[in-house]
């Protein structure tokens, strides 16, 4: 569903771009809003949350996809976390949909669905290993890596139920917003996925914008 924002860029209290293939990792105070915003179009931030107060409570795409009965995320949408409390709110939307079933690129997917001598090349999961490792004040680990959220990926349900990857239907300054309902950790790796149509071969930057 497309939701436009009235949040006005200038008015953020936060802004930074995030580079193609970097991680970000932030905190977020209950009743402010995040955007993440597209820069050039056609990229995707693959998206984790957790709670601020126990990481170990942490978004669940089973519980989400359950409650709202739709397996894509759009304005309106609630993401659950695993103890089915409400974390954010997408409250704006100029994309359309959003994935949440498809996963994280990693160096094994790498691998088995493209080529062994793809396995080196920079994955989601490395980024997301990077950013627990730097930022040891979260206490996270590893093992803390797990549903995400590919905002601005197009991961199509075949008829048979299957999962195909398509080039994104976002666009340069498209953008989502969510307002979050619990003090939550954001931690997003901007894809630098070269091997399928998600990011048009050609990751970019994103932007992060947060409003008080």
């Amino acid at each position: 569903m497309i939701k436009p924002s009235t949040l006005k860029p200038e008015d953020a209290s936060y802004r930074e771009t995030v580079g193609a293939g970097d991680y970000w990792m932030h905190p977020l105070g209950k009743g402010q809003t995040l955007r993440i915003l597209d820069l050039e179009g056609n990229q995707a931030a693959d998206t984790l949350f957790y709670s601020a107060a126990d990481p170990a409570e942490r978004y669940s795409a089973i519980d989400t996809i359950r409650e709202q009965g739709n397996v894509y995320l759009t304005a309106g949408t609630r993401l659950l976390s695993t103890e089915g409390n409400v974390m954010l709110e997408i409250t704006a939307d100029t994309c359309g949909r959003h994935d949440t079933l498809g996963g994280a690129c990693a160096t094994e997917s790498n691998t088995v669905r493209y080529a062994i001598e793809k396995k080196c090349m920079h994955a989601c999961r490395d980024s997301w290993l990077l950013a627990v490792t730097e930022n040891d004040q979260y206490g996270m680990s590893k093992r803390d890596i797990t549903h995400n959220i590919n905002f601005f990926m197009n991961v199509p349900v075949t008829q048979e139920g299957g999962l195909t990857f398509e080039d994104g239907i976002s666009d340069a300054g498209k953008y989502v917003e969510l307002q979050a309902q619990m003090d939550v950790i954001v931690l997003v790796s901007n894809c630098p996925q070269l091997n399928n149509p998600c990011n048009a071969y050609n990751p970019t930057p994103i932007e992060m914008l947060i409003w008080d």
